[in-house]
């Protein structure tokens, strides 16, 4: 195991940040499994309590590790990565090896408000599609999707059982409607204490909100809002340099 160095001009608390990530990336830490102690840590590495507590606290704030009252601290799961992509729900689980699902929640016809109107480029009033459901991943609540479809794109979608299945596979294969662009704003948000039950998260929990809208040849298809566990998702993209003009 990697010592502390005394004479790096890296703090040590985070020497010891990377000394327990490697433990962890190299599964001598596997998910689950409790930490050792402070007091451990600080007799194996020659540490004060406040430098090994502030190197834990890091990767508790990264989601790297989780405290839980009276028991000590464990290796967290690794968050997933989210897809900054139109891709469906059920596509970006399966190709993580992961079995998607989900739950109904709410289905209906609504007639379209003045915002919802703009956003999905009708006229008010419109009929429209609502459907609600939480979506798990082997059996783990990740989100709440709340989809708005113009019913004149898919009349009969309320008829169909969307359990297990993918939205935009069945807009495809039944009613030829091919997804090909969007728009996504990601906020912060707090669960409201519904969907914290539904999400299996405390009240007050932290969440993603996502507002999206997807489009077939440019025209506005689907209008969504979407809440996330942020304790399960992280966000990933590529930074890239402007290219300077001569």
């Amino acid at each position: 195991m990697a010592q502390i160095d005394p004479d790096s001009p890296v703090p040590k608390y985070f020497q010891l940040r990377e000394i327990l990530l490697d433990l962890i990336e190299g599964n001598e830490l596997t998910i689950g499994a409790a930490i050792p102690s402070e007091r451990e840590l600080c007799q194996r590495f020659g540490l004060s309590r406040m430098t090994v507590r502030q190197a834990v606290d890091h990767l508790v704030s990264e989601g790297r590790l989780h405290r839980v009252a009276g028991k000590g601290t464990f290796v967290a799961r690794p968050k997933i990565e989210m897809a900054l992509r139109l891709t469906s729900f059920s596509d970006d689980m399966r190709a993580r090896g992961m079995e998607p699902g989900s739950r109904d929640l709410d289905r209906r016809v609504v007639r379209a408000s003045a915002h919802l109107a703009r956003e999905l480029g009708i006229q008010p009033g419109a009929a429209v599609h609502f459907i609600e459901r939480l979506r798990t991943a082997d059996g783990e609540p990740l989100c709440i999707e709340r989809a708005h479809i113009p019913v004149s794109f898919a009349p009969d979608l309320a008829s169909f059982d969307l359990s297990g299945r993918s939205l935009y596979a069945l807009l495809e294969t039944r009613h030829g409607v091919v997804l090909d662009a969007g728009e996504l704003t990601i906020d912060g948000g707090v669960a409201d204490p519904g969907d914290a039950d539904l999400l299996k998260l405390p009240r007050g929990g932290a969440v993603l909100l996502l507002q999206r809208r997807s489009f077939a040849g440019g025209v506005c298809v689907e209008f969504g809002v979407s809440t996330y566990r942020a304790d399960r998702y992280q966000l990933r993209t590529v930074l890239e340099i402007p290219t300077r003009r001569g």
